[in-house]
Order: C-alpha cells, then structure tokens, then sequence
C-alpha cells in the first residue's frame, strides 16, 4: 500500500529525516512515534505530497508521489498537526467546500458530509461557527474533512494533542473505528497513544527510523530481568550459555541490569541462578520483566545515544 524507500530530507546543513525505510500494507493502523523533532512531521509531509524528499522515494498504491503527487492526493485523507479550519465558518459550510475541493461529485457531496458528521459525532453541530467549538470539536471537524472523500491512506499528525482526557478516548475510539475501512499512520509523542490504537509502531529518533515492529513484538514479555552485584565479569557469554537463552544485553541507566530473552514454556530462572552462582555472582534480583513502550522507547534513545557519538 506505502513503499517509502531511503527518505531524506535536509533543510542547508541539518537533516531532519534521515534514510528512512518502510512498507505499509492495507488495513494496518501505524503509530510513528518520537520525542518532539524526530522527524514524524516531515516524514507525514513528505507522504502526501506537502513536502519534497531531498532523497529517497514515497510509493502509494502503486503510485510515486513525487510524479503523481495529485492523484496520490485523492487517496490520502490528512489532519495536520494544526488543521486548518476557518473560524467564521459554519461546519456544515467548511465540510462542503473541502468536499468540493477534494472531488466529490456534487451529487455525494450531502450524503459524504452526512456520514463523516455522524461518524466523527458533529450532528448536533453542523450549524455551528467553528469558531464556538471546543478544541476536541475543533479536532473532530479536522478529521472529517480528511475522510469526505473515503481515502484508501488516512494520515493523522498528533490527532490528540492538548485535549482533555475525555476528548482524548473519543478521538482515540473514532480512530480505531476509520481504521476498518482506512490504512491509517497516526503520529504521536504519547507513548499511551501507540498502545491504545495501533497495530504496529515505527520509532523515530534525531530523524532516524530505530524501529520498525508489531507493537505485540515489541512489548514481548519474553525477558528475564537480572540485577548482579558490581564484578561480574563475561556476562554475556556466560548467561547465553544457559538452556533456553536467546539473547542478553545490558540495561541502560541500570548498574549491573541485564535482560536475558529466552525461548520456551516458561522462563529459564533456575539455569540463571546456577549459572551466576558457579560464576560466584551475586544477583541482587531475578525477575520475568513486564515491559512497556516508555521501557522499549528508553532502552532506544539510550542505544541510539551511544551509537551517535552522544547526539541525544
């Protein structure tokens, strides 16, 4: 459905998207996730046609953006991250212009206001000055003008941010809701945000893409979490060697913290304890780890930070 290959984007000498990568097919709901800066933005620009890559190439549903960016246009639905609405405006006359202006034929054009006000809960405020509306209002009349035209590709830039917890579950719902009939990426800082709606979550840090995963990949509880007492030596080597143990890397910000990721029916604790206790270890704590995004998120800045040469 989305083929983006190598994307770049530099402004004279600051890159802010650098090679980035990816397939999305049809269907899934993508969270791009990443402090503020990352990249996200540029990278949504970038897909529909706001923004030219410096390097790199956007294919959607089989079409180039940069070479068909108006016919791509037709098939993406966008909320940018300040959608733009025109205060003195009733909604029910900002809906019809952008159906106009995105195609709709005349004839549809009642009936696609019709199910995108009901659908993003505005009936009982199609009469209204956008100007009245509260910012989670405001935001629901932003998705529905993105979604007039049934696009194939939703793309949504921070969709909740600075609402209220109530404003931010009924955005959330409807999200999840467009996502049956819509591929949607869905940009965001929130960590909770990820988790509440998506299928699968691409990291961005400094501009580069450091992950690409199924969120239940990514939140795989299949690690033992196991803190040592200062001198221990040749970890790794050692703890790997244990039955059952795929993996062991150390825990950033965590002095003698490793995670151990095994493979089986039940976790390998006991083959840990001997192995430690032959080393002449002392394990101050063993425990199957319970993981998180925040968890997953921190481990990749701490990773990314040592790889760039301190660059947070």
């Amino acid at each position: 459905m989305i083929s983006i290959q190598n994307l770049t984007r530099r402004y004279d000498t600051t890159v802010a998207v650098s090679g980035v990568s990816t397939e999305i097919q049809r269907g899934e709901i993508v969270g791009l996730l990443g402090h503020n800066g990352a990249g996200k933005t540029t990278v949504m620009k970038i897909v529909t046609g706001y923004l030219e890559a410096t390097e790199g190439t956007v294919v959607v549903d089989g079409l180039d953006v940069e070479t068909h960016r108006t016919e791509v246009q037709r098939r993406i639905g966008y909320l940018p991250e300040n959608a733009p609405l025109y205060d003195e405006m009733l909604v029910q006359e900002y809906l019809v212009m952008m159906a106009e202006l995105r195609g709709v034929p005349g004839a549809e054009i009642g009936r696609r206001v019709a199910e995108a006000v009901v659908a993003t809960g505005l009936a009982d405020r199609v009469l209204a000055p956008i100007g009245t509306l509260s910012k989670g209002l405001r935001q629901r009349v932003g998705i529905a003008q993105a979604i007039l035209h049934h696009p194939d590709v939703l793309v949504l830039d921070e969709p909740t941010n600075g609402l209220d917890p109530m404003q931010i579950q009924t955005i959330r719902e409807l999200i999840r809701e467009l996502g049956k009939r819509s591929t949607i990426i869905l940009s965001t800082h929130i960590l909770q945000e990820i988790e509440a709606v998506c299928d699968r979550v691409l990291i961005m840090i400094n501009g580069h893409l450091v992950t690409d995963a199924r969120l239940s990949d990514l939140l795989d509880t299949k690690r033992v979490r196991l803190e040592l007492a200062p001198g221990a030596t040749d970890v790794a080597r050692t703890l790997g060697a244990v039955d059952g143990v795929t993996d062991v890397v150390s825990l950033p910000g965590v002095d003698g913290g490793y995670g151990v990721r095994w493979h089986g029916d039940a976790p390998p604790v006991p083959g840990l304890i001997a192995a430690a206790t032959k080393a002449g270890w002392t394990i101050r704590s063993v425990a199957p780890e319970h993981r998180t995004l925040e968890t997953v998120f921190k481990e990749l800045q701490a990773d990314h930070l040592a790889r760039h040469g301190g660059v947070a």
